[in-house]
């Protein structure tokens, strides 16, 4: 029976967990997840893991933080003037702001404080600074 290989094209189902338990992402009640291994198109971790799996395999693993979205970057947190946020967002702690960057991609934000005159946003992946645990099944290798 094929394994998967560094380059392969693999269709998968997935369940990704926090350590706690709790589930932040699964493709169960979607079309199975399909990607192109060696693209950069997975946290390293992920893909390390899918490696040397076969057809109807189902394996759990634990991925490190420093091979998922790595750990919580303090120069990723800045400090706004509450005036540069549209008048019709009130800011709260956990809010997700979308920033255009210069080449017109988008980047996720959170506002992570509220003072009174400015706001702190956190430019880190919501996922970083966690060990993450999937539950992986591989369906197919094309």
């Amino acid at each position: 029976m094929s394994k998967v290989t560094a380059n392969d094209n693999v269709t998968l189902h997935y369940t990704g967990k926090l350590e706690n338990g709790q589930v932040f992402d699964s493709s169960l009640e979607r079309e199975p997840f399909k990607v192109q291994l060696g693209e950069g198109q997975l946290i390293p971790g992920f893909e390390r893991a899918l490696v040397d799996m076969e057809v109807n395999e189902k394996k759990t693993v634990t991925i490190a933080k420093e091979d998922a979205y790595g750990e919580i970057r303090k120069d990723l947190f800045q400090k706004v003037p509450k005036s540069e946020l549209p008048d019709t967002i009130e800011p709260q702690v956990g809010m997700g702001l979308v920033a255009s960057r210069p080449d017109g991609t988008e980047q996720q934000l959170r506002i992570a404080e509220v003072g009174e005159d400015d706001i702190v946003i956190d430019a880190n992946h919501p996922l970083a600074g966690q060990n993450l645990v999937f539950e992986l099944e591989v369906l197919e290798i094309h």
